[in-house]
């Protein structure tokens, strides 16, 4: 079997993306044939901050740009350069020129200050493709999907409601058509029969009318939230689905911070990336740790033969 081309998005060039795909080539290239969306100056700058040779099976996509890595600062030009290489890792996609992109982490501040509307990867996926993408992280043991992304805490209630959310449940059942999925409330004890809080009647009824839909019961809860990633659920449970980013990241990192990856569904392209960020604090360090990368090009490798 041929091993799948898979585009590399190298993310912010002063944070630890860069550190980690030179540190994992050769792992990598067992897998698939890489293929790194950066120019040749960029690269040998980031490889001589580190004070490493570039492999010569390095193979790289030509993304245009020039500057001067300023490792663990916040700038404008990283944020640009992490974009243009995104893109272009879209395009090798579209073009059938890869099979999948892998993303390095970027920095948010730094796509505003580059002048950019998205607030990251997911949502400029999300606008360029005219899809709802679903941002699903985790790793063999658990995977959470999340209803909203990222928005203010204050904000999240009023997106719980029928209509989103059965469609919400329908398009994930698209990418995850047979497994059981654990719903989680949004508020405290899920509500309380209406005493803490009314959003779960939405969640309620957005389960029936998808489980209707589906033609079976896919969609379990709403969950109380406190109890959802306790190891009596999580033996029942692979798949969950939080109402708001922090219900649902906080355990997934706090039971698999290193091993998790980031999984964009409902979208033309396959597309996994390492859950983590630019991890300014040990950049050029040497210290970065390579499991959630490979994670990553691992499950979009399983995406890509389903």
């Amino acid at each position: 079997m041929m091993k799948p081309t898979i585009a590399i998005s190298v993310g912010d060039l002063n944070g630890v993306g860069i550190e980690i795909a030179l540190k994992a080539h050769s792992q990598i290239t067992q897998l698939c044939n890489p293929l790194y969306c950066i120019n040749e100056a960029m690269l040998h700058q980031a490889a001589k901050l580190l004070n490493v040779q570039v492999p010569h099976d390095f193979k790289l996509w030509h993304v245009e740009g020039a500057f001067e890595i300023e490792v663990a600062k916040v700038s404008s030009a990283c944020g640009k350069y992490s974009y243009d290489s995104f893109m272009s890792a879209i395009k090798l996609c579209e073009e059938k020129k890869a099979d999948a992109v892998v993303t390095m982490p970027i920095h948010k501040e730094a796509w505003m200050m580059a002048g950019l509307e998205y607030k990251g990867h997911t949502d400029l996926l999300r606008h360029h493709f005219k899809e709802d993408a679903i941002m699903m992280l985790g790793c063999e043991e658990m995977f959470v999907a999340l209803f909203t992304e990222h928005i203010p805490l204050k904000e999240v209630a009023s997106f719980v409601e029928h209509k989103r959310l059965k469609k919400f449940f329908l398009d994930f059942h698209n990418s995850v058509p047979n497994e059981k999925i654990a719903v989680l409330g949004l508020n405290p004890h899920a509500g309380d029969n209406g005493v803490l809080g009314d959003e779960e009647q939405e969640i309620t009824k957005a389960i029936e009318s998808a489980n209707q839909k589906v033609g079976f019961e896919q969609f379990m809860g709403p969950i109380v939230p406190d109890v959802a990633f306790t190891p009596h659920f999580r033996k029942n449970f692979h798949y969950f689905i939080a109402m708001y980013h922090d219900q649902g990241l906080a355990p997934l990192k706090a039971l698999y911070f290193d091993e998790s990856v980031n999984v964009s569904l409902n979208l033309p392209i396959i597309r996994t990336s390492v859950d983590h960020g630019t991890a300014f604090d040990i950049a050029y360090t040497g210290q970065a740790k390579t499991i959630s990368y490979i994670n990553a090009i691992k499950s979009a490798i399983r995406l890509k033969n389903i």
